[in-house]
This record gives structure tokens, C-alpha cells and sequence, in this order.
């Protein structure tokens, strides 16, 4: 790579899994709870589950307040076509799109059908198509059906073998020239005045807004089950939480397509982690600490929603590891990361990366707790759940979830889409394969911290000609 591709300092990196304080923190907390069970088994169980139920309590209220905040709308910024078209050519800045690519010779003609149809003038537009060096079948394909105006870059082979390990050897290709730059994944559909929008919003923001996120969605919404509840869990997100959260001035975790940034900020950021596997949400926490903002813009990116429950617990249970070694990498100081964002971002922040992937696997556990309370009722249950405890962890199970149900279908009914009405009602089972994702994703913590388990796509056609 080029001498200005800085390497992260070893305390913004992933590369080590848990840091030295962190090793020793687990280990001594270990061997407490050890020791508390063999001295005080059952009391020990009862304060487990008290403190585990005060969790979903507080979270639960929490979530619950953030989705009505996001409701009030607002926040995305929405540039009009006229806007985004009344800036001449030749003032438009030059911006670089990144297209990382492993392995996906059959998506080729999808990627390059959503690229090709963005309006931006091509002497100020750099596509980057990457592609992995021994990547023979998808570098043939790309060849057989080659596209004016992408440039392909072959990314040497060396680990991590990881989408943002790709995309810094691309930025670093091209960062003379860059202004702005983003990232579009292998089958996305961006809207095609995507870019000019972005760049008026940077022209009216202030220096400190580093990142403009938009807004994703589903272009096989209707496939099947899966892929309505993922959409629906898609338009919570994009549409109510990352605004409740920009509101609320918290960090916004960016996801992983469809991010726009400040080249000479992302310069100053020394670029995406190579070995976390959610680098952009990594990426949205350092711009936090560093006193930048992240922007939404009302601009919709169309993606391929996973299809298949295998491939997508492949994907979901990455996408639970990075928010992990993030959790990780940026609480080694817990004290430097209250004083830079505030004790409330911190604790949203922990909520979103250590909270949801171990609140899913928790989860298994406490639903098989049911079932085993209504098989025979054992007095072991009754120990672990004290009269208090019972209650709140009743009200959680039925009040809780029937919330849950019914905020499903609100958002359905706020984004006019009728049709995932079903997925709302049905959604527990979604919270199923939650569960053995995060058991897979907290698995492959401690044995394939950055290993990258690739995500099949091209499984629907319905993104072709959209």
C-alpha cells in the first residue's frame, strides 16, 4: 500500500481480541462466579437472574423510548432532485466508489447494473471495482462483461482477508484524488442521485459532520418470510433508531454500505480496521471520540435481504462478532470513552455491541427455562425466580414482547407496507435464529475473531432491471 495508508494504533485495533486488562478481568470474574456457586449455589443463580432481568428491563424501556423518538421523524436529511441537480458539473467534488467483491462472479452484472446508473459526472467520479488478485472466476467474469467508467483494482492476497482490509488498499490507490468517498456492496441498487445529494449535504454541513449514512432497504422484501422480517428489522433501524440515536447525540454504528465520508477525514481516521468484521461501525465510533458527526440523508440504497436461513445466520453471526470486538477494542479505556461521548452514548453504545449479541443467546437460555417451567414445574425454577423476580420477568415475557409485537406493527403501518403485517405477528421466530447466530458469532470470538465467513449472494433476480 502507499506510505500514507496509516496502520491503527494497536488500542483502535482488532487485531488482538481482548487486551491484557481485559484478559485478566475476565479470568478474575470467572473465578468469582465459580466460587460463588460451589459456596452459594442457589443464591448465586438468583442474583444471575436478578441482574439479568434489571437488564431487559432498563433496555427494553430504553428501546421502547428510542423507537417513539424516531418515529417524530425529522432528522434524515431529505436533498430534492432539483437540489441535487441545480450544482453544475464542473462544481461537483470528486468522489471515489468503493465495490469490494470476493468470490461473487455471478453478481457481477447486478453490481454493475446498480453503479451504472448513478448521475455524477464521470471526470469527477473513480469506481473501484475490488477484486481479490487469485480471485480468477469473478475477475473473468468482470472481463467477459466489463462497464465504461469502473476501474478494476486487484487487491493482493494477504490476511486479514477482509472487506475492509480491500477497501484500504483501494482508498489508498486513489486518495489524491478523492474528496468524498463511499461504499457499495456487491448486489446494492443506490439511488442514482445518491452521490449529488451527499455532496450538497456537505457543502451545507458544517466541518464536523465527517459522515453522511443513508437510508437501506430491500429490493426482494417479498421473497419469502425471512426477508420480510428482515426488512421489517431493516426499517426500524434505518428509519427510527439511527435517527432516535442522531437526536439523542449518540453514536450512530454505520452500516456497512452506503456510508458516505470526508477522504481527509477518513485519512485522519487511519482508515477501516482490517480485522473487524463490522468496520464500519467501528469506523462510526472513532469519528464519535474524535468529535465528528454522523448525518443521515433521506436517500435509499437497495439491497439483496438474505434468503436462505443458513447464509443468513453466516451473515448475521458475523455481524454480531464485529459489534463485539468493537464493544471490545473501545472499551480497553471505559474512562476515555465516557469522557468523549458522555456517560448516555456509552451506555446505548454498550447496549447496541455487547448487549444484542449476548442478550440473543441469553435468550435460548431463558426460553428453554419456559418450557422447562411448563413441562413440570421444577423447584429449581422457583428458586431461581423469587416472588419480585417472577413478576418483573413475567411482565417482560408477556407485556414486553406484546410491545415488541406491537411496535412491529406500527412500523409496518408507518412505512405503508402492509404486506410484512404477518412478519410482524410472527416474529418471535426471527428472535429464534437471532439467538443461534449470536451463539455462532460469541463462538467464533474466542477461536475466529477476524475471520471473515462470506455471504452468499444473487440468490433472488428481483434486484435485476428494479
Amino acid at each position: 500500500m502507499a506510505d500514507f495508508v496509516q496502520e491503527l494504533p494497536a488500542k483502535w485495533s482488532a487485531a488482538v481480541t481482548f487486551s491484557r486488562g481485559q484478559v485478566i478481568g475476565l479470568l478474575a470474574f470467572a473465578l468469582l462466579l465459580a466460587a460463588a456457586l460451589v459456596l452459594a449455589t442457589d443464591v448465586t443463580l438468583t442474583a444471575v437472574v436478578v441482574i439479568i432481568t434489571l437488564y431487559y428491563l432498563v433496555s427494553t424501556i430504553d428501546k421502547t423510548y428510542l423507537l417513539f423518538i424516531g418515529l417524530r421523524g425529522g432528522v434524515a436529511v431529505l436533498v430534492t432532485d432539483e437540489r441535487a441537480l441545480a450544482v453544475p458539473d464542473d462544481e461537483l467534488p470528486h468522489y471515489t466508489v468503493l465495490l469490494p467483491v470476493f468470490d461473487e462472479p455471478e453478481i457481477v452484472r447486478t453490481l454493475m447494473h446498480g453503479v451504472g446508473r448513478l448521475d455524477y459526472p464521470k471526470d469527477k467520479l473513480d469506481i473501484l471495482l475490488l477484486l481479490e488478485a487469485d480471485d480468477t472466476a469473478t475477475i473473468e467474469a468482470f472481463e467477459e462483461g466489463r462497464v465504461e467508467g469502473v476501474t478494476p483494482v486487484l487487491v493482493p492476497p494477504s490476511d486479514p482477508r477482509t472487506k475492509p482490509k480491500a477497501c484500504n488498499y483501494g482508498m489508498s490507490l486513489d486518495l489524491e484524488h478523492s474528496e468524498y468517498a463511499t461504499i457499495y456492496d456487491a448486489e446494492d441498487i443506490p439511488d442514482p442521485l445518491q452521490l449529488r445529494r451527499a455532496a450538497v449535504m456537505f457543502a451545507e454541513s458544517p466541518p464536523e459532520v465527517a459522515c453522511i449514512q443513508a437510508r437501506l432497504g430491500y429490493f426482494n422484501e417479498k421473497q419469502n418470510l425471512l426477508t420480510k422480517w428482515f426488512s421489517m428489522e431493516y426499517d426500524q433501524w434505518f428509519t427510527y433508531m439511527l435517527p432516535a440515536l442522531a437526536r439523542s447525540k449518540c453514536v450512530i454504528p454505520l452500516g456497512g454500505t452506503s456510508n458516505h465520508f470526508r477522504s481527509s477525514v477518513w485519512r485522519e481516521m487511519g482508515g477501516w480496521d482490517s480485522f473487524n468484521v463490522t468496520e464500519d461501525a467501528d469506523l462510526g465510533v472513532r469519528l464519535a471520540r474524535n468529535g465528528y458527526r454522523t448525518a443521515l440523508m433521506d436517500s435509499v440504497t437497495l439491497e439483496e435481504a438474505n434468503s436462505d436461513a443458513v447464509n443468513w445466520v453466516r451473515q448475521r453471526s458475523r455481524w454480531y462478532k464485529g459489534y463485539l470486538q468493537t464493544f471490545l477494542v473501545h472499551f480497553r479505556s471505559p474512562r476515555d470513552l465516557i469522557r468523549e461521548i458522555g456517560p448516555v452514548a456509552t451506555l446505548r453504545f454498550a447496549n447496541t455491541t455487547l448487549g444484542m449479541p449476548l442478550s440473543n443467546v441469553i435468550n435460548l437460555l431463558f426460553w428453554c427455562s419456559v418450557l422447562f417451567w411448563y413441562a413440570g414445574q421444577p423447584a429449581v425454577m422457583e428458586k431461581l425466580f423469587p416472588s419480585a423476580v417472577y413478576y418483573v420477568s413475567l411482565l417482560l415475557f408477556t407485556v414486553g414482547n406484546v410491545m415488541t409485537l406491537l411496535l412491529g406493527m406500527i412500523s409496518t403501518r408507518a412505512t405503508e407496507k402492509p404486506y410484512l403485517l404477518v412478519a410482524a405477528l410472527t416474529v418471535p421466530a426471527y428472535w429464534v435464529l437471532q439467538g443461534f447466530a449470536a451463539v455462532k458469532g460469541l463462538f467464533q470470538l474466542f477461536f475466529r475473531a477476524s475471520y471473515w465467513e462470506k455471504t452468499v449472494h444473487g440468490l433472488s433476480n428481483e434486484g435485476e432491471g428494479t
